[in-house]
């Protein structure tokens, strides 16, 4: 297997399991802390390596203002919203939602990216994937039966943040050639610094209460779902292209509502089963040829 498609199935998977670390945290700590502790940990292995290969260097600061941005959709937004989303959601269903991610990405692609024009294909795919959303987002159902309408709104700006970001890293980003490490650590440090000045980081110690939940936090949601994964981002978006980069997220719905069903008990219904198959299906008419 070709070493760059070998990074999209891991990066796909590693997003996958992300839902059930989140909500395992989010019994203890709030959405923004959960974002702070994955961004600090994922940050730290991420910073040594770079450094111990050199790969930092003054001139890159003449792009500060790309980290900037890059640092608002493909960190502190999209983190934080799909915290918020899965501590108000079932993990699985959470999970199902971000297979929105590409729809977004497409759109953006076609607004943003005046090289790619949009088919009949795209736009139907897109209509398919939408559909999906609604089947799971369920609006029609209130009360006990329905999902948290919040939830869901969290989970599709999440969406809509980090598919803008695929488009902007490939517009703007990629042409840099900075290695990914330095891109990666740029761009988490200025969120810690954010969260760190603007946040309410008050009680976070709590997490310190679930063993689990902290090794998910700092390990799974950290090291492997923040720091390895910006890295693989970045290698996909340079060498595959934000659209192939972008389909990564095929993999995590189908992953997380693995994982929500058969290890954490929660409860899926056949219709976000298949509401799940027409994300993916529209997905795949949206970028076929």
């Amino acid at each position: 297997m070709n070493v760059y498609y070998l990074a999209y199935l891991s990066l796909g998977v590693i997003w996958g399991t992300n839902f059930l670390f989140m909500k395992w945290a989010a019994e203890w700590i709030t959405p923004l802390q959960i974002v702070f502790l994955r961004v600090v940990a994922g940050f730290v292995p991420v910073f040594l390596y770079a450094l111990y290969k050199s790969q930092f260097n003054v001139a890159h600061l003449k792009n500060i203002h790309h980290f900037f941005i890059m640092s608002f959709l493909a960190t502190t937004i999209y983190y934080y919203c799909f915290a918020q989303g899965t501590a108000l959601l079932e993990s699985g269903i959470a999970g199902a939602l971000s297979g929105a991610i590409p729809i977004f990405s497409a759109i953006a692609t076609f607004v943003l990216l005046k090289e790619e024009k949009i088919t009949g294909k795209a736009v139907a795919g897109i209509g398919i994937g939408l559909i999906g959303v609604i089947i799971i987002a369920r609006p029609w159902e209130s009360g006990a039966a329905g999902l948290d309408i919040n939830g869901v709104f969290y989970m599709l700006m999440g969406s809509l943040s980090i598919g803008v970001s695929f488009v902007y890293a490939r517009k703007y980003i990629t042409p840099m050639n900075i290695p990914p490490a330095a891109l990666t650590s740029y761009q988490m440090l200025i969120a810690i610094i954010a969260i760190g000045f603007f946040g309410d980081l008050q009680g976070i110690g709590n997490i310190q209460s679930d063993g689990v939940a902290l090794l998910g936090v700092l390990v799974g949601l950290g090291l492997l779902g923040t720091g390895l994964a910006y890295i693989l981002y970045y290698v996909i978006v340079k060498y595959l292209g934000a659209i192939i980069a972008s389909t990564a997220t095929y993999i995590p719905p189908v992953v997380s509502l693995l994982i929500g069903a058969f290890l954490a008990n929660e409860l899926i219904l056949v219709s976000d089963w298949g509401a799940m198959l027409l994300i993916l299906s529209g997905v795949f008419m949206m970028n076929k040829k």
